[in-house]
């Protein structure tokens, strides 16, 4: 090795190539901003959808608890005030109703509108008719907490059983009469062929009575006469058999379930069409 070796040769311009070379090309510190800037905006331009879906699926959500909360106001409205639907638990009006149907009543009667002879109602027990009473302890599964939410905002029935369904024989001021078993009913000294509604093998008469329905109240009778614990079967209560209307939760005027079993309930006005108006019995009270 010589000294001329050992000395630094200066860089030609063939090295400072290779090195530009390997480098990659030369730019200018504009062209390294522009780059940076245009690396930063790429970045950003793929974070922007990445945000943008949980955004919209936000608002989804928000949307739809607006829906649900709207759609839940409305049934608990329309329970409360135009519509429900009840379960029959027994065979108390059978043949009209069989166990198992489902009826819809109308909650705005008997408010504002009235009641008429012929009405099937649905009411609260009045004291003692229901063998296990109204809001007695049943236990809590979840399945029936499902089944009270659901009766609570009106798409369930889970409380039909602390109901009765019944046909309106009797308003304020009539002489309602049976006079022996096995007879027929008098309503106003007016004889009714109830033959229309009441099960066929039934009488009309399964028990004896001789009532006045007293103001705001109804004499109310179950269609299969022979198992009905009715009006009829209570005359020894305080109330004389009587429902006082403030106990009525609606007149049931259509079965909308099972669909094999759609219908309305018929109020049979003809079976009653003879029958003298005494409700001015209570006029002057």
């Amino acid at each position: 090795m010589t000294a001329e070796d050992g000395r630094q040769r200066p860089a030609s311009t063939d090295d400072v190539m290779g090195e530009a070379d390997v480098a990659g090309q030369p730019s200018s510190d504009g062209d390294h901003g522009e780059a940076a800037g245009g690396g930063a905006g790429v970045r950003g331009a793929a974070d922007a959808p990445r945000r943008e879906p949980r955004g919209a699926f936000l608002r989804t959500l928000r949307d739809l608890a607006i829906i649900v909360v709207i759609a839940l106001a409305l049934s608990t409205l329309l329970r409360t005030f135009v519509v429900r639907t009840f379960s029959i638990p027994s065979g108390s009006m059978e043949q009209t109703l069989q166990v198992g149907d489902r009826v819809l009543v109308n909650r705005m009667q008997p408010n504002p509108f009235g009641l008429s002879r012929g009405d099937v109602v649905v009411f609260r027990d009045p004291g003692g008719w229901l063998s296990t009473p109204p809001g007695a302890s049943q236990g809590w599964s979840l399945g029936r907490g499902v089944q009270d939410a659901l009766t609570f905002v009106g798409l369930g029935d889970s409380d039909s059983q602390q109901y009765l369904i019944k046909r309106v024989i009797g308003v304020e001021g009539d002489h309602v009469v049976c006079s022996r078993v096995g007879g027929t009913i008098t309503v106003n000294d007016v004889e009714l062929d109830e033959s229309a509604y009441v099960n066929p093998g039934n009488a009309s008469c399964a028990r004896t009575f001789d009532v006045t329905v007293p103001a705001d109240s109804i004499w109310v009778m179950g269609d299969n006469r022979g198992n009905s614990r009715d009006s009829s079967a209570h005359t020894s209560d305080p109330g004389h058999g009587t429902v006082p209307v403030d106990d009525v939760v609606g007149r049931a005027f259509v079965v909308s379930w099972p669909a094999s079993r759609w219908q309305g309930l018929d109020a049979h006005p003809e079976v009653f069409a003879d029958v003298p108006d005494r409700s001015d019995l209570y006029e002057d009270e």
